[in-house]
């Protein structure tokens, strides 16, 4: 399993949330007005997207810390895995012309899928078959999320996690945004920085 990046450990939880929120922030701010940088077909997928709602989803972590029944951490880990969920999707969006090309996309009845419509088991089959295999293995992390964040359906019991749990995936959260949004191209003068957030 991928380690949080060591300056996490520093931070507080609610200067996670705010290191989160403001580089998720920042990437699809990017992201949501590239036209003319994101090749035509990869910018109309993005121009489609809800990347605001990534945005918003960002700056929502932080009503989490100080929550504390059970209903509050599944909707915590809700929280975050559907940021998980949009950074998988931002970067196969990105990078569409080479995942339309890709020998394995992924498909649904012999269907290829945009990265839009994915449900976030076919994406973590993606990244551990096509991405993870080739570089930092995400899969533990988002595999974990994904558990904890899929309680929201359970009638069952379920693996929830504690509080201290989330708050140092938190952590891991913030290192997770660096490198999918590292992973992508940036002019220069705009990706500049946004390492240090």
């Amino acid at each position: 399993m991928v380690t949080p990046d060591p300056d996490t450990f520093t931070y507080t939880a609610e200067e996670l949330c705010s290191r989160i929120a403001t580089l998720t922030h920042s990437i699809m701010d990017f992201w949501n007005s590239s036209g003319g940088w994101a090749p035509a077909e990869a910018y109309e997928l993005l121009n489609r997207s809800m990347l605001e709602w990534q945005k918003s989803l960002s700056s929502s972590l932080r009503r989490w810390i100080r929550a504390v029944s059970p209903g509050d951490l599944i909707l915590a880990w809700a929280n975050l895995g559907a940021l998980v969920e949009g950074q998988l999707k931002l970067f196969l969006s990105v990078r569409y012309l080479d995942y339309k090309s890709d020998a394995s996309p992924i498909q649904r009845r012999g269907k290829q899928l945009d990265p839009d419509v994915c449900a976030p088991e076919e994406l973590r089959q993606f990244f551990v078959k096509r991405i993870w295999n080739v570089g930092t293995n995400w899969n533990p992390y988002v595999e974990m999320v994904q558990q904890r964040r899929n309680a929201i359906h359970a009638y069952q019991p379920q693996d929830i996690g504690t509080f201290p749990e989330w708050q140092d995936a938190l952590r891991l959260q913030l290192s997770f945004v660096r490198d999918v949004g590292g992973g992508l191209p940036y002019p220069d003068s705009h990706f500049c920085g946004l390492r240090e957030v």
